[in-house]
């Protein structure tokens, strides 16, 4: 047992694999002692953020914070320089959503043709470059995001090089747009 300031967590001393084992007991534990009511809200808080309660839980679970704002790609809401207005299911998906939506417009778009076609949105800015390095992909989300707390935003995205932005930017998570609008 460890003396003052000790967490009560299983020692260090052994191996990774008997830690690993110690640490999902322990969370596998706890779980099921969250009171009906903190369930409850947080039912009511996925379905308001236009998430299945898997996810949201899934995104609390790992940042230990809610979200509180959506970051989506101009390519999960499919608006591009053939076609600038968004769909009408996305739009109107967009319109509900209960916290901040920022864009990223992907080149050739601007981030002036994203806003005009969905108003809704708080911010747009222009995406990270296709061929980015890891710091200037950092920069440009950190840019999209101002104040916002990183871990705190989950990323939409449509292809996969966008993956690597929620990394590159430390956010929440990231769903596909396909996963997200259904």
């Amino acid at each position: 047992m460890g003396g003052i300031g000790h967490n009560g967590g299983p020692s260090l001393a052994g191996g990774v694999s008997w830690r690993r084992h110690c640490w999902s007991a322990a969370r596998e534990a706890l779980l099921p002692t969250l009171p009906i009511e903190v369930v409850r809200l947080r039912v009511r808080r996925a379905q308001a953020l236009g998430l299945d309660y898997r996810t949201y839980a899934g995104v609390r679970a790992a940042t230990g914070h809610d979200v509180v704002a959506f970051l989506f790609s101009s390519n999960a809401l499919r608006v591009s320089l053939v076609s600038p207005a968004m769909p009408e299911a996305r739009a109107v998906k967009l319109a509900e959503v209960a916290c901040g939506r920022l864009a990223l417009a992907v080149a050739p778009l601007s981030p002036g043709i994203l806003e005009v076609a969905n108003p809704v949105l708080d911010g747009v800015h222009p995406a990270p470059y296709a061929l980015a390095g890891f710091g200037e992909m950092r920069d440009r989300v950190r840019a999209a995001l101002g104040r916002v707390p990183s871990d705190q935003v989950i990323l939409v995205g449509d292809l996969g090089l966008e993956r690597d932005w929620c990394a590159a930017g430390r956010l929440a998570g990231y769903l596909p747009a396909e996963r997200y609008f259904g």
